[in-house]
């Protein structure tokens, strides 16, 4: 079964990250939130498609629902 720390390590592995953050707890259903600079300049949908690649064929077999915020490291510090 897919853990929550699998998934992070998989989008770490294939996407340079200042921080990752995901939870759930089924096998199928995550929350993420992904900040990295590779965000700069694209939009979110641009975004999201970066962190769907990273992922590549789990998407389509072993994750059945990926909600996800992206936050480039410059919107990260504000929230903060």
């Amino acid at each position: 079964m897919l853990t929550a720390e699998n998934l992070k390590t998989y989008i770490e592995s294939a996407l340079p990250c200042e921080h990752v953050q995901v939870e759930g707890d089924d096998g199928r259903h995550f929350q993420a939130l992904i900040v990295s600079a590779q965000f700069q300049g694209k939009s979110i949908v641009q975004q999201h498609q970066l962190v769907y690649k990273s992922l590549g064929d789990r998407m389509k077999q072993e994750i059945h629902a990926l909600s996800m915020k992206t936050l480039t490291p410059e919107q990260w510090a504000k929230q903060s």
